[in-house]
């Protein structure tokens, strides 16, 4: 038998196993009863001690969980951008070999469709990630679409109508990814 066992035995029982007369007075069964029994207290505090230990543990798993996410993206925001300079490469090196390329003569129209044929690679490769341009020209200024480096007197223009471009605008999704750099007909 185990200790606990034993005592509670030995207050509660004989040793035959029958019940033990009550030999003590109320007191000092109240007494026992009161060290045994917690109090209201105790057990709120001992819910309060269960409860904190849970919300740091609970905290401490919210923090590894928050972690491990920023990681993970911080991760497939480097492979995305991995796959795009890969995917980049070879127009990097078209391009190389284009400037390489002496044009001269018969080969001056050669040498403009391989640039050309560059270009559409760029193009493809950009409307594959969703990036899609845009031309200004015509539109009215949209200074949430148009980026003016250049305002002049037009006559023959609307006020602040776009009358040309130096570059093109591009759109990712629905989202703005680089202005169109345009110049800005004043009346």
């Amino acid at each position: 038998m185990t200790d606990d066992t034993q005592e509670h035995d030995f207050a509660g029982a004989s040793a035959d196993g029958a019940p033990a007369a009550p030999t003590g007075s109320a007191d000092q069964d109240s007494a026992v009863a009161s060290i045994e029994t917690p109090t209201r207290e105790q057990m709120l505090e001992q819910e309060r001690d269960q409860f904190y230990d849970l919300l740091l543990r609970k905290s401490a798993e919210f923090d590894n969980y928050r972690r491990r996410v920023e990681r993970e993206r911080r991760e497939r925001a480097d492979r995305i951008v991995t796959d795009l300079l890969l995917e980049m490469l070879p127009v990097v090196d078209d391009l190389e070999r284009a400037l390489k390329a002496e044009a001269i003569g018969d080969q001056a129209e050669a040498y403009r469709q391989g640039v050309d044929l560059i270009y559409r690679q760029m193009l493809e490769l950009l409307k594959r990630r969703g990036v899609t341009p845009f031309d200004a020209v015509g539109q009215d200024f949209d200074p949430n679409l148009h980026q003016a480096v250049v305002s002049e007197e037009a006559p023959d223009r609307r006020d602040g109508e776009v009358f040309e471009q130096f570059s093109r605008g591009y759109m990712i999704g629905e989202r703005l990814l680089r202005p169109a750099m345009v110049k800005v007909a004043r009346a």
